[in-house]
This record gives C-alpha cells, structure tokens and sequence, in this order.
C-alpha cells in the first residue's frame, strides 16, 4: 500500500459497512465525520440522529490480531455516548469479525445489559445485526431500557 493511504483504506471499510448496515437492518448510516475533531467518538452515526444501541469503531489493516486499544477506544467513546461498544474489523483476505460485550446478548434478551465490557465475545457481521436488530426491537416495543454503561 502507498504511504498515507491508510485513511483511505479505512475510510472505504467504514462506508463499505455503513452499507451493508443498511441492507441488514433497514437503518442508514454515515461517517461521523466529527470523529477528526473530537476525541471519543465512533466511526459511524445513524444518518437519521436517531440514538442506535452501539457506537461503531471500525478497523481494517492488513494483519490481525485485534488490538487492545481499539477495543479501549471503542469502549471510551461508547461510555461517552451512553450505549455499547461495537468494533468491527476486517483483515486481508479475511471475514468481517464484530465484537461486542456479553451485555448485549443480555438486553436483546430484555435484560439490564449490566455486564462488565471486559466480558465480550467476537461474532461475524449478520450475527451481530441480528443482535442489534433484536435489541432494536425489544426497545421499540417498551421493554427494558439501560444504558450499556460499563460497570
């Protein structure tokens, strides 16, 4: 890859997945791109404002494995925005990987969703749009609503 074209590769990614978030859940997004200017924020917002369950820190490099600090980083900017964590990576010539904290299979479920964030779990991409579509529905129909805080 040439110098500086990093940013580049991973701004592809993040509209590659804005995308594919729209034909999985119906819900558009787009590139937050304040994200150059504010420290704690995700890659991706609804187009529409409206709050969505997760905050999206996507990573795409050459070469894995997941690194700590994007885990950190997703979780600091999901703290700050009052909902879960989601990062979502891709390496060369490998799948989508998603990872997510346990919380979220808790509240899909209508529960409080109070699970430590260091308790997560990696999944493909159609599994965890089905656990953001589920937690979308639980709380569109008045169920149980907890901010992901971490605890």
């Amino acid at each position: 890859m040439r110098q500086g074209g990093g940013r580049q590769k991973g701004a592809t990614f993040e509209r590659d997945i804005a995308r594919e978030l729209d034909a999985e859940l119906g819900i558009a997004f787009r590139r937050d791109l304040i994200q150059y200017q504010e420290r704690g924020r995700g890659d991706l917002v609804r187009a529409d404002g409206e709050p969505f369950p997760f905050v999206i820190e996507c990573k795409r490099y050459a070469k894995g494995p997941i690194r700590p600090e994007w885990w950190r980083q997703a979780c600091d900017a999901a703290r700050m925005a009052g909902a879960m964590p989601a990062l979502i990576c891709r390496f060369d010539r490998g799948p989508v990987i998603v990872r997510i904290p346990f919380a979220a299979f808790v509240r899909m479920a209508d529960g409080c969703g109070a699970y430590a964030w260091d308790n997560y779990c990696e999944c493909d991409f159609k599994a965890f749009c089905m656990v953001a579509r589920e937690i979308l529905a639980v709380e569109s129909k008045g169920g149980m609503r907890v901010k992901g805080v971490e605890i």
